[in-house]
């Protein structure tokens, strides 16, 4: 039985990695986890924020994932997007997902990321 996602992994280019983790730590605000020796000799980074871990691995033929993200759920849309306007990314707001208030942004190597939160009705579920 499937009973949670342990890791989604993005592609990326060979020798990003400093870039990427400009972006995941700097201004994600994530933390770097080290890989293990034999899978760091391959490349790439691996972040992590509360249970969420993003991996990021080296593509030789490496394009952009610009349609499939991972879904990120944050606290505090509004300070979040400015946190990350702040440091430089282009956030693209989004009000097609019913429930909820949403964003995009694009990692520095063009791989498209979602960031949502649920709208909670003052009124209680169904409000």
């Amino acid at each position: 039985m499937i009973t949670a996602v342990d890791h989604v992994q993005l592609a990326a280019p060979p020798g990003s990695e400093e870039r990427l983790r400009a972006y995941y730590v700097g201004v994600l605000g994530m933390t770097e986890l080290p890989k293990p020796p034999v899978l760091a000799a391959r490349g790439g980074c691996w972040f992590q924020a509360g249970a969420v871990q993003l991996h990021l691995g080296v593509e030789a033929d490496f394009r952009p994932a610009k349609k499939a993200h991972p879904g990120l759920r944050v606290t505090d849309m509004d300070a979040y997007a400015t946190r990350l306007e702040a440091r430089g990314a282009a956030v693209t707001w989004d009000d097609d997902l019913p429930g909820h208030r949403r964003f995009y942004a694009e990692d520095p190597v063009g791989n498209r990321l979602e960031f949502l939160e649920p709208v909670v009705s003052p009124f209680g579920p169904g409000g």
